[in-house]
């Protein structure tokens, strides 16, 4: 647990500015900023967050109060990210942020997709670091999170069920690729129309967990091999599902499973629209302790580079580490 305080300044000075630019890019930082305290880098935030700053732009305007009654209209309206934003602001101040996750996770979770399904990965970085200390800075970062996913809300239909296999590493690696794939990760996603089912018949919430760490496990292993298809965008194959499994704890038990099964369509979609032509034998070029591994992630600087090494952490096994390394050989630095 941070407590220098770096974490919470960092959030706050991240507030001012939105979740995206141009309209479209993803503001990493407040991920990247939590999964370096988690780990033990507090003190390199601010030099991160130094360099990082060119990708902000300020905070959004808004356009009209999202509501108990007109929440459903707004819901997956980019404009209204300001707005959503305001009424999860709201809603954090009024109920235990718990309770707020919990009613508003149900709503949210079909639309995972949206936002190159980084809005769920800004909630699980903002849950994890609710669950080791709750303030203001923290609570504020969930309804950015939140009001950022409702906005960027993007429902998935009509992709047909392929047979899957008994492992999550199987049904990857069964996942049919897209054809001649080009465009934007929405265009890509619409071309997706059939994926392998797998952990369907899941509905015991201690199984939806195990299960869900397995995809997150598989799909981290997966990126040594298969992270050349698109080094950045295969990486949301794990994250994406591990944001989900940090979130298990702070939910409800019965809203394992459905998180199970929109995770798994989450990352075999990602790993459908991405796909290498051919897998590599991988090895890393050394054997490093997980704090190495950090040390050569933060050093590169990017943004999709310490997020995925932070999900190798998580794994923490040497298949993990590598796939961490991969994305550091693979990714531009920031600089």
């Amino acid at each position: 647990m941070d407590t220098s305080g770096h974490l919470d300044e960092a959030l706050e000075r991240l507030h001012a500015t939105g979740p995206e630019r141009l309209g479209r890019l993803t503001n990493h930082a407040p991920m990247v900023v939590e999964a370096l305290s988690a780990h033990g880098h507090a003190g390199a935030v601010h030099r991160w967050l130094d360099l990082y700053r060119r990708k902000l732009e300020d905070f959004p305007d808004r356009v009209a109060p999202v509501t108990d009654d007109n929440w459903a209209e707004a819901l997956g309206d980019p404009r209204r990210a300001a707005d959503w934003i305001d009424h999860f602001s709201r809603a954090l101040t009024e109920q235990p942020w718990r309770g707020v996750l919990a009613t508003w996770w149900p709503h949210l979770l079909p639309g995972l997709y949206g936002g190159s399904t980084h809005p769920v990965i800004r909630v699980g970085h903002a849950v994890r670091a609710l669950e080791h200390g709750e303030n203001e800075p923290r609570r504020t970062e969930l309804a950015h999170g939140l009001g950022y996913w409702a906005a960027r809300h993007h429902p998935v239909s009509g992709i047909a069920a392929l047979p899957g296999a008994p492992t999550a590493a199987e049904s990857l690696d069964a996942v049919p690729a897209v054809h001649d794939p080009q465009g934007s990760f929405t265009a890509r996603l619409a071309a997706v129309r059939q994926l392998p089912l797998w952990a369907q018949g899941v509905t015991d919430p201690d199984t939806a967990r195990e299960r869900l760490a397995e995809l997150v496990r598989a799909a981290t292993h997966r990126y040594a091999t298969h992270g050349h298809g698109e080094e950045t965008m295969l990486v949301h194959a794990a994250t994406a599902p591990n944001a989900v499994l940090r979130t298990l704890g702070s939910l409800p038990r019965d809203l394992w499973a459905p998180s199970l099964h929109a995770a798994w369509t989450a990352s075999a979609a990602v790993t459908a629209m991405y796909a290498p032509a051919e897998p590599i034998d991988y090895t890393s070029p050394a054997r490093l302790t997980a704090d190495e591994v950090l040390d050569h992630a933060l050093a590169h600087g990017d943004e999709h580079v310490i997020k995925l090494t932070d999900t190798a952490l998580d794994v923490g096994d040497d298949q993990a580490l590598a796939a961490a390394m991969r994305a550091i050989e693979l990714s531009e630095p920031l600089s």
